[in-house]
This record gives structure tokens, sequence and C-alpha cells, in this order.
């Protein structure tokens, strides 16, 4: 076997054809690409964006042998020197056992996709909250926090009256337009008063869009729908239990299709696993229901008297310091 290494840009046709040729979509979003060669042939390649190890992709007449490992032991590596203790791969269900043996703790599976770990990951992540754990007939929520509204309030307060404790898990992942930091410190100051709510992140466990890899999936309507499943599966077979929650809370969605369909899939994932799903009518103001889309757009145009209409005052008093003005601006300039 030959060298492997990282990959210039003007070699990505070569890997692209490699990864093509194995029914995978080339996605050009990547940190890293790592190729593997014999005899000055691409034999295998493989990408890492973020903490996501991609587009593993080894030809025919090296299937079998060490190459897999090879570029797995490469990217792992690349991932730790960014900064990332744990690094996921997406991969189709009949090759889980080849990354178990390479030290891959299997998440969650579906028919069309499983999500795998290597690093401390999940077992660090629930041992590192074992002390909030408390038993009981326990509910969750799970939100982004885009910022923290009313209408979430109300659905965390909704909840909360119906469990013993109620689990409010913000999604860590930095995609937003509020920095995670903001969002959680806005829940945890908005819910303060609730005895028996937890605010929690979510850390890796919240599979979203912006991680998962869409390449070995023949449509991007068909990676959605997995996505959810996933989300959903991965919550309810290994978070859940942990927690001890019974039920899981959301708002009614009569604005978003895409959150009205995860919503639905979350009520079948939830009912195979014994989970009670409850779906909670929205908030309304001025005739709407509250959406974190109406605040950023109030937020940018400086609309102090619909901002107090719309989020609770932990929200507003962030919305009026200093520190927002540059998240108002880029509002400005990028749009809600």
């Amino acid at each position: 076997m030959g060298g492997i290494g990282m990959f210039d840009r003007p070699e990505l046709s070569e890997a692209r054809q490699l990864i093509e040729s194995q029914g995978l979509r080339f996605e050009p979003q990547f940190d890293d690409l790592v190729g593997l060669f014999d005899n000055g042939q691409l034999v295998a390649c493989g990408a890492r964006a973020g903490y996501v190890l991609k587009m593993l992709a080894i030809a025919p007449s090296h299937q079998g042998t060490d190459a897999l490992g090879e570029l797995v032991t490469q990217l792992i590596q690349s991932a730790m020197a960014a900064g990332h203790d744990t690094a996921f791969v997406f991969i189709l269900p009949q090759n889980v056992a080849s990354f178990e043996a390479l030290n891959f703790r299997l998440l969650v599976t579906c028919a069309q996709a499983a999500l795998l770990e290597h690093g401390p990951g999940l077992p660090a992540y629930l041992a590192g909250h074992a002390f909030q754990i408390t038993p009981g007939h326990n509910g969750a929520v799970v939100i982004n926090g885009n910022p923290f509204t009313n209408g979430h309030l109300y659905l965390v307060e909704q909840a909360a009256k119906q469990v013993d404790r109620l689990y409010l898990f913000v999604v860590r992942e930095d995609r937003s337009v509020f920095p995670f930091a903001v969002r959680f410190r806005l829940a945890q100051e908005a819910t303060a008063h609730l005895r028996n709510v937890t605010v929690l992140d979510t850390s890796r466990y919240a599979v979203s869009a912006g991680t998962f890899p869409a390449y070995f999936l023949k449509r991007l309507d068909d990676a959605a729908l997995v996505q959810m499943q996933m989300d959903v599966s991965l919550f309810a077979e290994r978070i859940a239990p942990c927690f001890h929650v019974a039920c899981r809370f959301v708002g009614q969605e009569p604005l978003c299709r895409t959150t009205a369909a995860y919503n639905q899939i979350m009520a079948e994932v939830l009912a195979a696993h014994a989970i009670k799903w409850i779906e909670l009518p929205r908030l309304e103001a001025t005739g709407l229901p509250i959406s974190a889309t109406q605040v950023r757009k109030a937020f940018a145009e400086n609309d102090a008297e619909t901002l107090q209409r719309l989020v609770p005052p932990a929200t507003f008093r962030f919305l009026q310091s200093p520190p927002a003005r540059a998240i108002a601006e880029r509002l400005r300039t990028e749009g809600a």
C-alpha cells in the first residue's frame, strides 16, 4: 500500500470520481479530505466536516483490506487536532460491523442509515448529567430557542404542570442567529421560577440537517426524512430512558410544513417506544402563533413594543443590551 495524506484542491476531481463510483454523493463542504494511494493510484478516500466523517469510499480492489482503518485513523487524528474529542459517522446499516471493529459505538440505526461515534461521546454526556437525573414521571421539551419567546415559556409552563420533572433540552449546535450560550442562558433565566424544570444542552445528540450528510441517499428529501427518524429514535432509545422521560411535549405547528412533518414522525416513533407524545396549542399574540421568526423580525426593526408582547423579561433585557447589537445588525444585513 502506498501513502495516505490530505488532498490539494486541484486533486478533487479524482476523489469525486471515486466517491461517486461507489454510489455516494460528493459534498464539497468539508474541512479535510484524505486519500490513500497504491502505486500512485487513488484507491480510497474520506472526508471530515467538523466532527463528522463522511464520503468514505474504497475502490473494489482494496475492499476487505486495512484501507478503511487507515482512512478512519487519519480522519480521527484530524478531528482531534481540530479540538473534537468525539467523531460521528453516518453509514449504511450493512457497514456497522466494520466500524464497530474500529472502536465505533452504534448510537442509532434505521432502514436507510446508521449513526456511530468514536470517543467518549454519549456515555460521557450522560455521566456528566447524572447528578441532574431524578426518577419519576418525567417529561421533555426540545427547543432551539432562537431566541426564547413567550411561546416557548408557555409550552414549558404547561408541560411542567403534567410531570414530576421537565427536562428542557436546548439544541447546542451553533448554526442559529443567537449563539448557543445566549440561547441556553435565556432559557435558564426565563424558566427559573419553575422549580421542577431542568435546562440541559443536547450536546451532539440532536441530529440536524447541518451535520447529517446526505451523500449516500439518493434524494435530498430522503435525507430529511431519515434525519427526522434518526433524531427521534436517538432521543427515544438513548436519552429518554436515562432521564426517565415518559412523555415529550411539542407545540402545534400551523406555519412550518417541515416542523409539522417532524412532529408527525415524532408521534409515530415515540409511540413505538412507549413514550407519550403530547401536542399543546401554541400561544398567540396579535392573532398569530408566537414564533422566534416574529421576534427576530421585530428585533431587527427595533420594535420594542412588539418585542415586549412576544418575549419574557429575560429575553427582552438581553435584546436591549449592548451585546445584542451585533446580532441585530446581522439580522438587518442577512434577514431574520
